[in-house]
This record gives C-alpha cells, sequence and structure tokens, in this order.
C-alpha cells in the first residue's frame, strides 16, 4: 500500500490565512470569520490519518466457454472487512486485449464496516488465455486529504478456444514420408491414379491384373497406380512484432495467419497427414508433426492460447538468426513448411527463401491486410505485391488471400494457377 497527502486542502489553507490577514487589517469581521473557519477546518482534515482498508475482493467470470466474439459479463464484488471508508474507488484490471462493450470496470462508493458493493460489466470475448490484471484501489478519509492506494490480485482469467477453421483441402508440394497418404508421387504402387502396367510376378492379386490386356494380347501383366504417401507438414506462423499491423478493420495480421494455419492444420489432418505447428516470433513456441483426435486438440490448443500466438504484439526483442536456427533444428527432414505471414517486410522473404534452399518445400499463405487509402497504404501494397512476385519467380507458392473472402476460394485460386 501507498500513502500519501492528496493536498487537497493547500490552496484553501493559503486563503484562509490571506481572509484572515486581510480581515484584520480592515477590521472586517465577515472575513475574519471565513477566514478563521477555513484555517480550522484545514487543521480538522489534519487530524485525520490515512484510512487503512481492508478489503475482500471477488471476481465472477460469467462463461464456460465463450467463442470469439461473446458477450461475457464479468462481476467484481467488494467487502469491506475493515472500518468505515468513506470513498472508495475501484478500477478493474481488464486484459488489454479485451474490449469492455457494456457497462464500466470502475466503482467509486462509501463502504461501512462489513457491507459490500459490486460492479458488473460486459466484454466481448477474444482468441486466447486473457489473464485479469490486479484491482486498482484508492481509499479516501472522510476530508480527502490523505489517500491510500494498491493494487490488489484476484485470480481471474477468460480463456476462448475457437474450433480450428474449416478447409476442405490444402495443396502441398510432391516431397513426402513413406506412410501411406493422399499425395500422389512418382512412384508406382498403391493408389487410385493409373501409373503404368508391368509383367506379372508370382504372387501379384487377380483384382491388379490387366484382364482387358490379356484378352486382346494373350500377355499377362498387372496394373500400377501412383503411389500415395503422406506429407510430414509444419505451419509456421510470423509472429514477430513487424507482423502485428491492422486491416482498415482493425483486424490484426497475425490473426488471420493464425487461421490460417488452424485451417491449413485442419485440412490436413483430415486427410491423413502429419501436422505440426510453430510460432516464428520472440515468444518460441512449437508442436511436433501428429496425426489423430489428441493431436488435434493439442493443435487447437496451442494455437489458441499459447503466448507464441497471442493476440498482442510481443514484449520482447526477435532475434531472427536463432529463431530461424532453433526452427531449422526442430523441422523434421522431410517436413513441408506452410509460411503464413502478411509479407510486410523484406526479411519474411529472406526468411522464406532460407528455408526453401534448406530442402524444406514452402507454401506461403499471406493474408492481406494493405489497403490503398493512403500514399503510404499504396506503397505498403506494392512493396507487398513485389515481394510475392519474387517469391512465386523463385519457386516458392504463394496463397495471397484478400481477407474479407474465405481462405478457401484463396486457396482454390492459387491452386488453379500452380494447375494451370
Amino acid at each position: 500500500m501507498e500513502f500519501r497527502d492528496t493536498h487537497r486542502w493547500r490552496g484553501a489553507a493559503g486563503l484562509s490565512l490571506l481572509a484572515v490577514g486581510a480581515g484584520a487589517v480592515s477590521e472586517t469581521p465577515g472575513a475574519l470569520l471565513l477566514g478563521a473557519f477555513g484555517v480550522a477546518f484545514v487543521a480538522y482534515a489534519r487530524v485525520f490519518t490515512p484510512p487503512t482498508p481492508d478489503l475482500s475482493l471477488e471476481r465472477t467470470v460469467h462463461a464456460d466457454d465463450p467463442q470469439p466474439g461473446d458477450e461475457v459479463d464479468v462481476t467484481l464484488t467488494v467487502t469491506n472487512d475493515g472500518g468505515f471508508l468513506p470513498d472508495l474507488r475501484l478500477v478493474d484490471g481488464v486484459p488489454s486485449s479485451l474490449d469492455v462493450v457494456d457497462g464500466s470496470p470502475r466503482l467509486a462508493t462509501a463502504l461501512r464496516a462489513g457491507k459490500r458493493a459490486s460492479m458488473t460489466y460486459t466484454v466481448e470475448a477474444a482468441r486466447g488465455d486473457h489473464e485479469f490484471s490486479p484491482v486498482d484501489v484508492v481509499a479516501r478519509d472522510v476530508t480527502g486529504a490523505h489517500e491510500v492506494q494498491a493494487s490488489l490480485l484476484v485470480d481471474a482469467d477468460l480463456q476462448s478456444v475457437p474450433a480450428l477453421p474449416q478447409l476442405d483441402s490444402f495443396p502441398l508440394r510432391s516431397q513426402t514420408v513413406q506412410r501411406v497418404g493422399r499425395v500422389p508421387t512418382s512412384t508406382g504402387g498403391s493408389g487410385v491414379e493409373f501409373h503404368a502396367t508391368r509383367e506379372y510376378r508370382t504372387g501379384d492379386p487377380l483384382s491388379r491384373v490387366d484382364w482387358k490386356r490379356l484378352a486382346r494380347t494373350g500377355d499377362l501383366s498387372t496394373v500400377q497406380f501412383r503411389e500415395e504417401r503422406a506429407a510430414s507438414v509444419v505451419a509456421v506462423v510470423d509472429t514477430r512484432d513487424r507482423s502485428h499491423v491492422a486491416d482498415d478493420a482493425g483486424e490484426d495480421a497475425v490473426e488471420y495467419s493464425v487461421e490460417a494455419a488452424g485451417g491449413v492444420a485442419s485440412a490436413l489432418l483430415d486427410s491423413g497427414d502429419q501436422v505440426g505447428v510453430a510460432a516464428f516470433g520472440p515468444h518460441w513456441a512449437w508442436l511436433q508433426p501428429g496425426l489423430g483426435r489428441e493431436h488435434r486438440a493439442r493443435v487447437r490448443e496451442m494455437l489458441a492460447t499459447d503466448r507464441g500466438f497471442a493476440r498482442d504484439p510481443p514484449d520482447r526483442r526477435f532475434l531472427g538468426g536463432i529463431v530461424f536456427r532453433r526452427l531449422r533444428k526442430h523441422l523434421p527432414g522431410d517436413a513441408q513448411v506452410v509460411f503464413c505471414s502478411p509479407l510486410v517486410d523484406d526479411n519474411a522473404v529472406e526468411y522464406v527463401r532460407r528455408l526453401e534452399a534448406s530442402g524444406h518445400p514452402v507454401t506461403v499463405v499471406s493474408p492481406d491486410v494493405t489497403g490503398d487509402g493512403t500514399f503510404g497504404q499504396q506503397v505498403a501494397m506494392l512493396e507487398r505485391a513485389a515481394r510475392i512476385r519474387s517469391l512465386r519467380k523463385g519457386g516458392v507458392r504463394v496463397v495471397d488471400w484478400t481477407t474479407d473472402e474465405p481462405l478457401a476460394l484463396a486457396v482454390a485460386t492459387a491452386e488453379r494457377g500452380w494447375s494451370a
């Protein structure tokens, strides 16, 4: 607790003494009386000592599993376990990542011993784990000459874990792992797409014998299909401070990148591929590629609540070389990378090139948060377009996502260009 004088009556003391002096010189009884009253009141205020509040606080978040955009009521109740507090003010520690949409997190009241007061306000839930800050408390004595200020901790948080976005499919590059999946390879084997025929070998299943060729030429041959294998993919989200730029609607580009990573992970897990996620920023986050229902839950939880994917800009410096080497060290040797980034600077392009050069085929999903309303926005838009062209010339696939359209549409448009 911090005790201090408010100096509220400093001016009153001066004016009172001035009134006393003026009354004495002019022999005016009214001025003398007014001055004496002021001096007496200032002296009365000095008799009091700073209050020593003894408070119990309770914060209730009225939501079990809120989704982003839901309105959630928060109630803060204060109980006075000490003496009378004639002037008590509280400000609740609302996380900066949450917006108050109704009511106020501030309370000013007088509270007798044993009594309680409460306030209720409404916040809009957002993706992530939002921990409330301590409650700021100011208590003053009856004259307002002394006050005590304190920050009281009340444990509470609001966690919103949205479901992974739905994306029907996501096209991958050709590198695969030795496990049956859905990515076609140049190797003949099991699958659904015709690859070639070869001479029949003992043990070949009768279902793969080319009966038409046998009837036509008398040669016994076996049909081979293009073998399909699973991929190992890591969705990397560019969470550097530079990437926390907002569009005209105020939505952060990192939010779009996290959404893209979730959609990519969902689509690839549905198709039987192994998927991992990583945060490429000051706060490192990594989940090894895997598959299955439990792994999907881990992906969802990490993208929603891990500090590496937080909505707020990072509070520490980004050491690009160290983070890039850490990412390279963690990436499995056969892993593809889906790099989700708004491409706001040339460094992002350089990281993609270095990943591609190190043997990890990269596909970039880039949410477009640029605008054309100002000269600066137009320059940023042109620079981003140049970076995309540069990546494509280097053989890197880029999904240019206009964020007012569904991601699935951007993926389908990009895929048509790759297959043309």
